[in-house]
């Protein structure tokens, strides 16, 4: 079993920056895959980026590539998601997700096993 906590969401101007944290307990995290999630009113759950059990790997969404950065901490048990330049359209519930036994990222919902509780996002304009 994992548990995900995300941290960091909150109110920002169009053009800001915010930094997301996701804090993980329970099985060794440097086993698991990681990757970062947003939801929006009334849309589908969608990946926004993801990273391989070493960091090594990773994966952006074409609407965020160039302005969000994935990272993860093993020796933490963290993973952060540093999103610059946001839009309006970045408003969201964010969730950090976990994947068990991944050499590579992964991008499908179904993938992950573990879930955070999500933190929202919104961007003003």
């Amino acid at each position: 079993q994992v548990r995900l906590v995300e941290s960091g969401g909150g109110l920002v101007q169009a053009g800001g920056s915010l930094r997301l944290s996701c804090a993980a307990s329970g099985r060794t995290f440097s086993r698991y895959a990681m990757g970062w999630f947003r939801q929006a009113p009334g849309k589908e759950r969608e990946i926004v980026a993801a990273t391989s059990w070493s960091g090594g790997s990773t994966y952006y969404a074409d609407s965020v590539k160039g302005r969000f950065t994935i990272s993860r901490d093993n020796a933490k048990n963290t993973v952060h998601l540093q999103m610059d330049s946001l839009k309006p359209e970045d408003t969201a519930v964010y969730y950090c997700a976990a994947g068990e036994a991944a050499y590579t990222y992964y991008t499908l919902l179904g993938q992950y096993d573990y879930w955070g509780q999500g933190t929202q996002v919104t961007v003003s304009s």
